[in-house]
């Protein structure tokens, strides 16, 4: 059996972790892991851009009000100014790195989004992610210092403590070489966790098939809080139809004056909110939920084909292609839409460094809970949060890599007392089960008793899993499913302890928001 030792373990492709692993390629020897090929994480499916302060007409005390305003009173305003003013640095180390933003006269093109009460949105086209995620791939692919450890899945954490040693620090993983079909354990000084959100825990996302909440749910089973989970949001247009498997609709495409309207025609965003097609995404997400639920409609309209063709076209040649491909032209007709889980605003606790409750563990991106997004995440600032998280830990490593030894050899992983099962249905009925009564009793509007149902149906497939966990040999869909319902669980139990309604968590038993703040921190 083969074991790998490394500097640093990063377990994620996405913008966080490609970021760390270029900020450190020149001092360390890295282990880049990802689960499929290195581009299969959120990042590439970004379509909006990236949130900084880059105009003379706007300010960091805006951007910083906005988000403030947009988290619902959850927000930490110290982590808030910290990300906010190091936006405009972050863009310019994508812009060294080559990353081709759109411009316009020769100025780089700023979009608006819900939420933003200036056009701050840099970015590249309908997609963003793709040219971040390209760039920054082609740069890791040329540094000596990073091994790309492709179609990798991690199993659990390795903790000091879990192997009986001094201290609580993590030392390495286990990961499932999915190739060779063996699970090797691979040791490290630093672990960061880079791995991205949990949209698969919901029936209808539009997330990529990665976003399995791993990261969360391993740091959970090896000690560390978590805060916020029942924040989960809702992007409020992703594409109705049967064919066009999780396909964003941008809200830039709303930013620039796209209208949404009911099957008949008419609008009805006024009806909720002054600020229509650009109120926050949770606002807009519950009135299209509300519509749909009233008419019984399967979906709501996007229209932008009051805008000239060309418009349309140079600012979203991505969508406007891929919809083509579906037979749907947005320039001269609506696009049908629906809510789809999109974004984990909660997740592993760290401070502003990356650090988590286990020493030399990190979390970055996504799966961090850092303060930021509050009771919600305000468009755009996503990224910006892995570029300046990714940054952040990697200048924290830097100044320990040395007196930092590196771990003793760990433990081989053991088989002895598994098969190989025969009933890989339970699995797939599971995974199932899982998703639709998630997406039934803890979506966009809950009720107390719905989430009671849940927590009973979550407590069963936990008890069932972990029995079949512990007789067959792991599988890529076990050890998502396994992370799921640990996610799952996470998110009900935070959602029950919340009595009150504020930014992505709506319950019709306590409508009002309470008058006194607080996070849900739970603690193993």
């Amino acid at each position: 059996m083969k074991t790998k030792a490394y500097d640093v373990l990063i377990i994620g492709s996405g913008a966080a972790g490609l970021t760390l692993a270029l900020d450190l390629a020149q001092v360390a020897h890295i282990g880049l892991l990802s689960k499929q090929a290195l581009s299969s994480g959120s990042t590439l499916h970004a379509q909006g851009g990236i949130s900084a302060v880059l105009d003379q007409r706007d300010s960091l005390q805006t951007h910083s009000d906005d988000t403030l305003n947009a988290g619902a009173g959850l927000c930490d305003k110290a982590v808030v100014d910290f990300v906010v003013s190091q936006g405009a640095k972050s863009i310019q180390t994508l812009i060294e790195r080559g990353v081709a933003f759109s411009q316009e006269n020769g100025e780089y093109h700023l979009t608006r989004e819900g939420g933003h009460s200036h056009r701050r949105v840099i970015h590249a086209a309908d997609a963003t992610g793709r040219a971040v995620s390209e760039s920054l791939q082609e740069q890791v692919l040329n540094q000596a210092n990073i091994d790309v450890l492709a179609h990798y899945l991690v199993i659990d954490l390795i903790t000091s403590q879990k192997l009986g040693l001094a201290g609580n620090r993590c030392v390495g993983v286990y990961a499932l070489d999915k190739k060779n079909d063996e699970v090797i354990p691979i040791k490290a000084k630093f672990v960061i966790l880079a791995t991205g959100g949990a949209g698969k825990v919901y029936l209808y996302t539009s997330n990529p098939d990665t976003a399995t909440g791993d990261g969360i749910a391993m740091a959970w089973r090896a000690g560390c809080r978590v805060a916020n989970m029942e924040f989960i949001q809702f992007h409020p247009t992703c594409l109705y139809h049967s064919e066009a498997k999780s396909f964003l609709i941008s809200e830039a495409v709303r930013g620039e004056g796209g209208r949404l309207l009911l099957p008949n025609g008419q609008p009805f965003m006024h009806r909720f909110d002054p600020r229509g097609e650009l109120a926050p995404r949770d606002i807009v997400a519950r009135a299209i939920d509300h519509e749909m639920k009233r008419l019984g409609a399967e979906h709501v309209l996007l229209d932008i084909s009051h805008k000239p063709a060309e418009f349309v076209k140079s600012h979203f040649p991505m969508i406007y292609e891929s919809c083509l491909q579906w037979g749907m032209d947005m320039t001269r007709e609506p696009l049908p839409v629906v809510p789809a889980a999109h974004y984990t605003c909660g997740g592993v606790m760290t401070n502003t460094t990356g650090q988590t409750d286990i020493n030399g563990l990190f979390a970055i991106g996504e799966v961090a809970f850092t303060g930021l997004h509050g009771a919600n995440r305000m468009a755009s600032n996503s990224l910006l949060e892995c570029l300046v998280f990714g940054k952040a830990a990697a200048d924290t490593i830097k100044t320990q890599l040395e007196q930092t030894p590196m771990p003793t050899d760990l433990p081989l992983w053991d088989t002895s007392r598994v098969t190989d099962s025969d009933e890989e249905v339970v699995v797939s009925h599971n995974w199932d089960e899982l998703r639709r009564f998630m997406w039934d009793y803890v979506g966009i509007v809950r009720t107390t008793k719905r989430l009671q149902r849940a927590k009973h149906r979550v407590d069963l497939l936990l008890r069932e899993i972990d029995e079949y966990y512990s007789h067959f040999r792991v599988s890529n869909d076990l050890i998502e499913l396994r992370n799921l319902v640990v996610v799952a669980d996470l998110i009900i139990r935070s959602a029950l302890i919340r009595k009150e309604s504020r930014g992505l968590h709506f319950t019709l038993d306590y409508p009002q928001t309470a008058p006194l703040a607080h996070n849900t921190v739970l603690i193993p």
